[in-house]
């Protein structure tokens, strides 16, 4: 076997293992990434990156549909799915080059091909193995299939089946309502698709704060969406032409008849084949254990992104990332705080959030104050035709430090961010109040909310 000697290798392309790589080769170290499929991972070749593009055609065409309310006129409506997806596609394509020619231009040596550990410094693809200072495991996770449930693309689909539809169905069962299940919800319902939506939970986004959940629910069915909450799907009759979907909602039964179903019921880590029984590294429920650092327990082995557990989140394996290749080369960063992280469903209307939801701030014995702005109240809002949305903040009634926010409406993971710097640096209210707003800005709702809080809001 040809051997080859690095101070860091890297499992794993995606979001955290390629921004592990470029950060270890900007502060000096020799480094080597190993990718079984393709530079960029899930997230850019079949997640994050194409599901946007996917919704921003679907945005397009539901505002054509809204011309006459702009004073437009738009006429022979229609849209051709096989370009939409070549689009995302393409997209996808664009950014998988651009990951290869980053890491090329860093100097980071790049090996095509499965990897297993044979030790927790040494790494063998094929017939090299691959010596190293330090290993970063980075093979992020892969779509849960529930008994019964499993995808087969022709009928029952995966969200990577979804993204290249064998059809256009004109009904839609997806299951669960998390961020990937409401996107894809979403995007076919836009483009006409009767869609009904099946939660196990007694809410859909059931990792969002309840409240804005449920304004998002009133704003889907108004779409046209069926949603069913604390519903389990308990078997699937695959036809040729269709797929009739036993559903259990608290002991009431019914059968629903569709042309297709999105199973996305969660994910799991990509924990096989890798060796980590035989260095005794810990994993629970499919997932890698380690400390705040990322750290294994096993000298010298990390593992970041989806593969060390939640929130499964792209920018979140990114810092982890950039965070674990610091400590390889002999700094002292701090851990990433899973609790500052936002985290974005693109539908429509968009979700946004961060920190703690109002039932956690209570459970975790904060005297809360609430400030709540809507979008009705915001000139930007009502000019851009985008008045359905409320903006939630949550504050420590007695240090007035941010807790949470919550968003649902136009462009709310881009507002979202103000918050996230807002934790980061531990504002309070007091400096939220004093931050002068541009007007007019849909980021005004972010001031008002805030004032609310304290009985201060003007515009409501």
């Amino acid at each position: 076997m040809a051997s080859q000697t690095f101070d860091m290798v890297v499992v794993g392309a995606g979001p955290g293992g390629y921004v592990a790589a470029i950060r270890g080769a900007q502060l000096g170290l020799k480094v080597c990434v190993v990718e079984r499929e393709h530079l960029g991972g899930i997230c850019l070749n079949w997640g994050c990156i194409p599901t946007k593009a996917l919704l921003r055609s679907a945005e397009v065409f539901h505002l054509m549909q809204r011309a006459g309310e702009f004073g437009l006129t738009a006429e022979g409506l229609g849209f051709d799915l096989d370009k939409v997806v070549a689009r995302s596609r393409g997209i996808a394509k664009q950014l998988n080059q651009g990951v290869g020619h980053l890491l090329k231009k860093n100097g980071v040596t790049v090996v095509m091909g499965e990897a297993r550990l044979d030790g927790p410094r040494r790494v063998v693809v094929g017939d090299r193995v691959l010596e190293a200072g330090a290993v970063v495991l980075a093979t992020g996770a892969r779509a849960r299939d529930l008994p019964g449930l499993e995808a087969d693309g022709k009928r029952v689909w995966s969200y990577r089946h979804a993204l290249q539809p064998p059809h256009m169905p004109k009904r839609l069962l997806v299951i669960g309502s998390g961020a990937i299940g409401i996107e894809f919800a979403s995007f076919y319902n836009a483009l006409g698709a009767e869609v009904t939506v099946v939660e196990v939970m007694d809410r859909i986004l059931p990792a969002e704060d309840a409240e804005i959940a449920a304004f998002a629910k009133k704003q889907f069915v108004k779409q046209g969406m069926t949603v069913l909450e604390g519903a389990t799907v308990t078997a699937l009759d695959r036809q040729a032409d269709r797929v009739v979907a036993s559903v259990d909602k608290s002991g009431d039964k019914s059968r629903i008849e569709v042309d297709a179903v999105i199973s996305a019921v969660g994910i799991v880590g990509n924990v096989e084949g890798l060796g980590l029984e035989d260095l005794g590294v810990r994993v629970e429920k499919t997932h890698v254990v380690t400390d705040r650092h990322c750290r294994t327990g096993i000298d010298g082995l990390y593992a970041i992104g989806d593969l060390a557990g939640a929130p499964w989140l792209a920018h979140k394996a990114s810092h982890e990332g950039v965070m674990v290749a610091e400590l390889i080369a002999g700094g002292d960063p701090h851990p990433v705080a899973p609790d500052s992280i936002a985290g974005c469903t693109y539908c429509q209307p968009q979700v946004a959030s961060v920190g703690l939801t109002e039932a956690k701030a209570k459970a975790a014995g904060h005297e809360i104050r609430i400030g709540r702005f809507p979008f009705i109240g915001n000139g930007k809002a009502i000019a851009l035709g985008e008045a359905e949305g409320m903006v939630k903040t949550i504050f420590d009634a007695t240090t007035g430090a941010l807790l949470g926010a919550h968003m649902v409406g136009a462009e709310v993971t881009e507002l979202i961010q103000g918050y996230v710097i807002g934790r980061q640096l531990e504002t309070t209210e007091e400096d939220l109040m004093l931050t002068v707003f541009p007007h007019p800005t849909l980021s005004e709702m972010m001031h008002e909310s805030v004032l609310d809080a304290w009985g201060r809001a003007i515009h409501f």
